[in-house]
């Protein structure tokens, strides 16, 4: 899989400005059972280089998305992150590999409970999981270093925004659903943000029905 995802950064390296990914977070990729995160039938296509369904007309993003994603959000061992979208987990346990702390968000409650489950067996005790709206983030737990939305905005919730430490980042799809791009915001010590699109991506719109 870090071959496959090593392949495709190299072909994406004019969109996003390298041509090699945080060894870091390859490594830890490379480590998680990604098959432990996926839906049965789908085991068998749990490294392909390709987003899978998960049910509830969500997916988990193909393997090189996550990576960039990671890549982007920059995460030192000292930061708390925020995670809009658990899915079933993975990325979640990604996260937990390279952070202090995950606070992950799921609003499909069976969705989250599947994570939960899935998550277990390998120990993370770092990982604190809620069913809730995402795009009102963990108040209760901010500001947060990092915050990583696994879903498409049209517009990034002020909420997110608010929650977002001085000199933190966040990693979130932005844009309609068929013109999406995969932004990188930075909050600067002053406060002041600077947003950096880099390549084009397909996520299903976060949900705020609850």
């Amino acid at each position: 899989m870090v071959e496959i995802i090593a392949a495709h950064t190299l072909y994406a390296r004019e969109q996003i400005g390298k041509d090699v990914l945080d060894p870091r977070v390859l490594a830890v990729m490379a480590e998680i059972p990604r098959h432990d995160f996926v839906p049965l039938e789908l085991v068998p296509y749990a490294y392909a280089d390709q987003p899978l369904p998960i049910g509830y007309e969500k997916t988990i993003s193909q393997p090189f998305i996550i990576a960039l994603m990671t890549d982007l959000l920059g995460v030192e061992p000292g930061n708390r992150v925020l995670e809009v979208g658990t899915g079933l987990g993975y990325h979640t346990a990604v996260l937990a590999k390279l952070a202090a702390t995950v606070f992950t968000v799921e609003i499909v409650e069976e969705l989250g409970e599947q994570a939960r489950k899935r998550l277990a067996p390998h120990g993370y005790r770092n990982v604190f999981a809620r069913i809730g709206n995402g795009e009102n983030g963990w108040p209760s737990h901010a500001p947060f270093e990092r915050i990583i939305v696994c879903a498409g905005v049209e517009l990034i919730p002020p909420s997110l925004l608010m929650q977002l430490k001085a000199g933190g980042r966040m990693v979130i799809p932005t844009g309609i659903a068929d013109q999406q791009m995969l932004s990188l915001v930075e909050k600067g010590t002053d406060g002041r943000l600077s947003i950096r699109e880099t390549i084009a991506v397909r996520f299903a719109m976060l949900e705020t029905g609850m």
